[in-house]
């Protein structure tokens, strides 16, 4: 049978408990609540807009149904309705 010296088992052990040490680590840190949630108005424009005359929408689908940023929607001047 062959004997591991005492330094090499330390050493074995001090490495599987930082490999466990860093997988809890980053277990944890995928948990944390986002800083901004997405629904949250990026800008005080965007704020405004959403009270005044209801928020622009953010994508349109194009001729073949991919979506596309929705410039002209977004672009037009509001109406004082």
């Amino acid at each position: 049978m062959v004997q591991f010296p005492v330094r090499a088992a330390r050493s074995v052990a001090g490495v599987a408990m930082a490999v466990a040490a860093i997988a809890a680590a980053v277990g944890l840190v995928g948990c944390a609540k986002p800083l901004f949630p997405e629904n949250a108005p990026r800008t005080q424009f965007e704020k405004f807009d959403s009270m005044r005359s209801g928020a622009a929408p953010a994508e349109e689908p194009d001729i073949f149904g991919r979506p596309q940023p929705a410039l002209r929607a977004r672009l037009t001047p509001k109406t004082n309705d």
